[in-house]
């Protein structure tokens, strides 16, 4: 008989914070709180705390199933929810270890991970605790999602600072939204509509940021292939719209018929095309498309259908769109280059991508914990006495106080060059190199607004590498543009 069973007070009183804790964005203090007093210790964050909570749980769950005799539908009211959430709580800590190592397979490229040789067990046992079959393949692809978001947001973005945190934080409500409880009930299937607009100078980090997103799609789990219905290292397109000429960024994007142009030779699929139906598109620099594109790109935001350059079939898109811009919200607006109706659709989610120097003066082991983290990922494991000889290179050829105007791209080409010639030198004449030199100078009042212009289009030329597009950006006359860089060339003596 089912229905009669109740908890014990105290029981009822940590299965609610059990609950309150399942449901806890985990890059938020209080999910730490709740979790030191779920396990009665004050482990920090990691591995021991993790261990201690799981096993309190299963004591806990022990006690008042009678050691799994017992379904969550054999309480009542409060209770038989609680009872619930812990079981799902219980089953998801049993199979994330074995999901992480599925995931760092996948990334390797191990294609031996097919089928998902634990499926069958933490299915069974969920079934075994009063879960329906279409309930516990939900709870299945719910538990691969959280790991996969748990693996690019803490690992991907590394550092201890304020800025980091937030930026964790958002990344995570942007996967599971603000309210998890009702994300997991009602909208784990409809986040396709959910776009997310990130906004950050360039090389701070915007590109991992989307990737943390893209790849922690709800992914559904097919039981009679034992299988996810997608990869999700093949479910993420990016593409820099910067890169394209004008002409030829609509085709990239929506693709297009043989003979739609000149060159035209055969059929080509968009970006918009190829994405999957759980994947997701990351359009970066969003802010330098022309008005026709942002119109069409509004079209499929809000009606999710396309057609490709001469061609008049609808075809659809199912997936998510994140964005990216390293201009400033205001710039956007003062330009007056970026449509509002476009902004409004993109705006509902805008999350703010910290710089590298924001990050060092919040907290001043970050610079160490990247250089850490770029060593790794260069030499494929920790090598401390690198890490101390490259502190030790950039405090003399840079100093404590160094801005790092190129942010994380910069650091880990600062690394680079370490390796390759024991140097690093600020004073180079890419726009990374010499932005520096501009905010001491404007600092010491030894610039006028004539070399400011002249810089400001020296920086803009060496990223786009034409004139007219500089001029498009500053308005001014595509002479004008090459005179002024000509005359920082000439004062640079570059």
């Amino acid at each position: 008989m089912t229905g009669e069973n109740e908890l014990q007070p105290g029981d009822r009183d940590y299965f609610r914070i059990l609950n309150e804790f399942a449901f806890r964005n985990p890059f938020e203090k209080e999910a730490l709180m709740l979790a030191h007093k779920l396990a009665g210790t004050s482990y920090p964050a990691g591995d021991q705390l993790r261990a201690a909570v799981y096993e309190t749980i299963k004591k806990r769950l022990g006690k008042v199933t009678d050691n799994g005799e017992l379904t969550w539908k054999h309480f009542v009211g409060e209770d038989r929810y609680l009872v619930r959430h812990a079981f799902m709580h219980d089953s998801y800590y049993r199979c994330f270890a074995k999901f992480d190592d599925f995931i760092l397979r996948q990334i390797r490229g191990d294609l031996s991970d097919h089928p998902v040789a634990f499926a069958e067990e933490t299915l069974s046992l969920m079934r075994k605790r009063g879960f329906s079959v279409d309930v516990s393949l939900r709870y299945f692809s719910l538990f691969y999602q959280l790991r996969r978001a748990w693996y690019y947001i803490n690992h991907g973005l590394i550092g201890k600072s304020r800025s980091m945190g937030t930026l964790r934080s958002h990344l995570w409500r942007s996967c599971f939204t603000s309210f998890p409880k009702l994300y997991e009930q009602f909208m784990w299937d409809r986040m396709e509509d959910f776009s997310t607009f990130l906004v950050g100078e360039t090389g701070t980090g915007k590109g991992t940021a989307a990737t943390a997103i893209g790849r922690s799609g709800f992914i559904p789990f097919n039981e009679k292939t034992a299988s996810f219905g997608e990869r999700f290292t093949d479910n993420f397109i990016e593409i820099n719209l910067s890169q394209f000429p004008e002409s030829l960024i609509e085709s990239e994007l929506f693709g297009h018929r043989k003979g739609a142009f000149t060159g035209a030779v055969d059929n080509h699929e968009g970006i918009f095309a190829l994405c999957r139906p759980h994947g997701a598109i990351f359009l970066d620099e969003i802010g330098d498309v022309s008005i026709p594109i942002q119109i069409k790109l509004l079209k499929v935001l809000e009606d999710r259908s396309f057609s490709p350059v001469g061609g008049h079939n609808k075809l659809h898109f199912h997936g998510r769109i994140v964005t990216a811009t390293n201009k400033s919200m205001v710039e956007l607006e003062q330009r007056k280059t970026f449509r509002e109706d476009f902004y409004y659709r993109l705006c509902s989610n805008v999350i703010h991508v910290p710089t590298l120097r924001q990050q060092i003066h919040e907290d001043s082991s970050t610079l160490e914990a990247l250089l850490a983290h770029t060593i790794f990922r260069i030499t494929g494991q920790p090598v401390p006495e690198l890490l101390d000889t490259v502190m030790g290179i950039l405090a003399r050829d840079v100093g404590p106080d160094y801005d790092w105007p190129g942010n994380v791209r910069e650091l880990e080409q600062a690394v680079r060059s370490i390796l390759l010639t024991l140097h690093y030198s600020r004073n180079r004449s890419g726009a990374a190199g010499y932005t520096d030199e501009i905010y001491r100078a404007v600092e010491k009042e030894a610039v006028n607004a004539r070399e400011l212009v002249s810089i400001y289009c020296s920086i803009l030329y060496r990223k786009y590498g034409t004139y007219e597009k500089v001029a498009q950006i500053t308005n001014l006359d595509p002479r004008t543009v090459k005179k002024n860089v000509q005359a920082f060339i000439r004062r640079a003596g570059l």
